[in-house]
């Protein structure tokens, strides 16, 4: 039994690890966007695919394993529609760039059509393996997955943690953790703590009143998926509903998230928000979002593209703009925040916005991830889904405490038996 990185190890982003052994077992299939998009390294023959989560950088390239295959994928059923939203988004995208797609809607639709649900503490069997599904407390349906093999010397198991967070937040509660053999850990923030999240919510909430009250706007640039659910949340549970505008793709994969309520902690309280909201549909209304105080929740959380450059470069002289989630080194966001400009149809485009980041993040930080190691109790570790400085710290950090644990690179084998 060995394990083959396509892509995820040693970087964020196109996650592609495949458990190979009487079946090739995928785990995950991503892209990774930065200044361009890449993909994992080769297709490999496969039996399965596992999708733990919906976010392209675990699920953006799982369409292509459909062009000659007839596999079975598993995951949850949020993770189906969720992921279905945004690669149907992403061949929009590539077709209004006038780029060549690397794979086409009719293998979104295979990869669906072979799609098995399961629910959470759910099994599915497969030859000769059990794959069970754990809340990873990361977006809905995101997914921790056990593997499962009988052995001579007792059941081998293997879990892939995916992205996954133990504390909890409004619509998640924390990950489950389960006992391994094997341990496949993201290492994200492997090198870091999260501040305190209430009083991050302080923070930001605080930030958001004194723009209502100076006449501006409260921009906060969104991923679709996850974190426009989490922030809508925040605004219904503190009375700002009412005072928030909703743009782009956050409209549509919110009411994908409703579809399925016991994915999520307070289903009522991302109703409510819903409904006291205003969801933009054409200009005009974005011109009525900009026309006197408010808080604009939109699409993309980095800054690359979306409804968001509608608004960037028209805020009024008391608008600020709030980021909450990750901004990946090349885009738009990072740039924001390091040097105070956008790239905006080619040229550089100056904002004057001031702009606070608020760490809201939905991924485990260094003490999530040690906690789940030692509690999971494997006999050995794989570090991946972090940069090559994180990943090693991590796996170093490990081996310090009697761990065996490694961090690979895209293109390696370990051997597992």
């Amino acid at each position: 039994m060995e394990l083959r990185f396509f892509g995820g190890a040693q970087e964020v982003g196109r996650s592609a690890i495949m458990l190979k052994d009487d079946r090739n077992i995928m785990l995950d299939f991503g892209i990774k966007i930065d200044h361009k998009t890449e993909y994992p390294i080769n297709i490999p023959k496969l039996d399965a695919l596992v999708v733990s989560h919906a976010h392209l950088d675990h699920s953006g390239f799982s369409p292509a394993i459909y062009n000659e295959s007839s596999i079975p994928t598993f995951g949850t059923l949020p993770t189906l529609s969720l992921s279905k939203l945004l690669l149907e988004d992403a061949l929009n995208i590539a077709r209004k760039q006038h780029a060549k797609p690397r794979f086409h809607k009719r293998q979104i639709m295979a990869y669906a059509s072979k799609y098995v649900s399961l629910d959470y503490k759910s099994t599915a069997h497969f030859g000769n393996y059990d794959i069970t599904m754990y809340d990873a407390g990361h977006i809905s349906g995101s997914a921790i997955t056990l593997v499962e093999k009988a052995h001579e010397h007792g059941n081998r198991r293997i879990v892939y943690t995916g992205d996954f967070k133990l504390k909890g937040q409004v619509q998640h509660n924390g990950a489950t953790i389960v006992k391994s053999d094997v341990l496949i850990t993201e290492s994200t923030y492997a090198s870091k703590v999260h501040p305190d999240r209430d009083g991050v919510i302080k923070s930001l909430l605080a930030g958001i009143n004194g723009v209502l009250d100076n006449g501006g706007n409260a921009l906060l640039p969104v991923f679709a998926v996850g974190r426009s659910q989490e922030i809508l949340s925040v605004l219904q549970q503190n009375g700002l509903a009412p005072s928030t505008f909703v743009d782009g793709m956050a409209r549509e994969a919110t009411s994908i998230v409703l579809n399925y309520p016991k994915f999520i902690s307070s289903p009522k309280i991302l109703s409510e928000a819903m409904r006291e909201s205003r969801f933009i549909r054409d200009q005009s209304e974005r011109r009525e979002a900009l026309s006197g105080p408010s808080i604009i929740v939109t699409t993309a959380g980095m800054l690359n593209g979306g409804p968001v450059l509608n608004y960037i470069t028209k805020l009024n002289k008391n608008s600020k703009i709030f980021l909450t989630g990750y901004q990946v080194e090349g885009t738009n966001g990072r740039l924001l925040m390091d040097h105070g400009y956008i790239n905006l149809d080619g040229e550089k485009t100056r904002i004057t916005a001031p702009v606070g980041f608020y760490d809201l993040s939905a991924h485990a930080d260094v003490d999530d991830i040690m906690k789940y190691v030692h509690q999971s109790a494997p006999n050995k570790v794989v570090c991946v889904h972090g940069s090559r400085e994180n990943a090693e710290a991590l796996s170093e950090s490990l081996r310090g405490e009697g761990f065996d644990a490694i961090a690979p690179k895209v293109g390696d084998s370990v051997k597992i038996d």
